[in-house]
């Protein structure tokens, strides 16, 4: 088992010298795009079949919808960000945080559809004020709220780390008001009570696995799907001008479940690389572990938000 977490972390090492080390990640983002173009040109084609009523239009489209939204998060993009640092940073199951994956790309779709519904049937917006609602104002504002998220990992994990160093002097101070003869700090158990005295002098891991809360699965959402997936937005355009919004709106929620197919993967990655790490420590060294790693992943997340955020500002 410890041969193989050891190959586990050397195969992700791997993967990311090459992503960011060897160019993978233009490489991957030029194939991907290259798909996403294919895709696009193939769906204006599916539309014109819905909408003549062609035998297995539906289906066609559906499938084609599923694939872009496939290719549309392979690339670089905000929610496999989100997803991947909070999975390193919060003691989360990979069950919760592939359904907190499914529930933010499932959103980003509704969000498409609120934009384009309320753009066309509402406000009277033309296709390029659309658009630009999306990658103008909710792209930014999208990137703002992804740093926020990362903010917020980094002074709580700061806070943790501080809370156990605050915890280590108290319990030499403990132990001498109990009339220990020992002066050094007390262990701690997987309970996270002293096993000297019983009590509980920090966090238990088991309390710190569990999801922080539910205002953070909220955070999350909100800053992935507040950024409209733009090619919903541009199917869903095509749907309303053809007479067709049904078609755009399981369109897009089929693309949703295509991104989701490659969030989800993330998300267990990053649940995977996280225990991986994690599994030399017990106790008080967990915590304090966990700790370090969310500030660090809070930092990235703060760091990368902000650099895509700036240039559209």
């Amino acid at each position: 088992m410890r041969l193989l977490r050891i190959g586990v972390l050397l195969a992700a090492a791997a993967v990311l010298l090459w992503l960011f080390g060897f160019g993978g990640m233009g490489d991957l983002s030029r194939w991907a795009n290259a798909q996403q173009r294919e895709t696009q040109n193939a769906l204006a084609q599916g539309l014109r079949a819905v909408r003549a009523g062609e035998a297995g239009a539906w289906a066609t489209l559906m499938g084609l919808c599923a694939a872009y939204g496939f290719f549309h998060a392979v690339g670089p993009g905000h929610g496999k960000l989100v997803i991947g640092g909070y999975g390193a940073a919060a003691r989360v199951t990979a069950w919760r945080l592939s359904a907190l994956a499914l529930a933010s790309s499932v959103a980003q779709a509704v969000a498409a559809i609120l934009l384009v519904g309320a753009g066309a049937l509402v406000l009277g917006w033309s296709r390029t004020q659309m658009t630009d609602a999306a990658d103008k104002v909710l792209a930014p504002a999208s990137y703002i709220a992804i740093a926020l998220v990362g903010a917020w990992l980094l002074i709580r994990g700061a806070r943790r780390a501080f809370a156990t160093v605050a915890t280590h002097a108290t319990e030499h101070a403990h132990a001498h008001a109990h009339g220990h003869a020992h002066d050094h700090a007390h262990g701690v158990d997987a309970d996270g009570n002293c096993e000297t005295c019983g009590h509980a002098h920090a966090p238990s891991v088991a309390q710190v696995e569990a999801v922080t809360s539910w205002r953070d699965a909220a955070a999350i959402v909100f800053s992935i799907a507040i950024r409209p997936c733009t090619g919903a937005v541009f199917l869903l355009i095509l749907c309303f001008a053809l007479g067709i919004p049904w078609a755009g709106i399981a369109g897009a929620l089929v693309m949703g479940l295509g991104t989701a197919s490659v969030t989800v993967l993330v998300a267990v990655a990053a649940v995977s690389a996280r225990t991986s790490a994690l599994s030399g420590f017990s106790g008080e060294g967990a915590v304090r572990a966990m700790a370090l790693i969310e500030v660090v992943a809070g930092g990235f997340i703060a760091l990368i938000a902000t650099a895509l955020a700036l240039p559209l500002l």
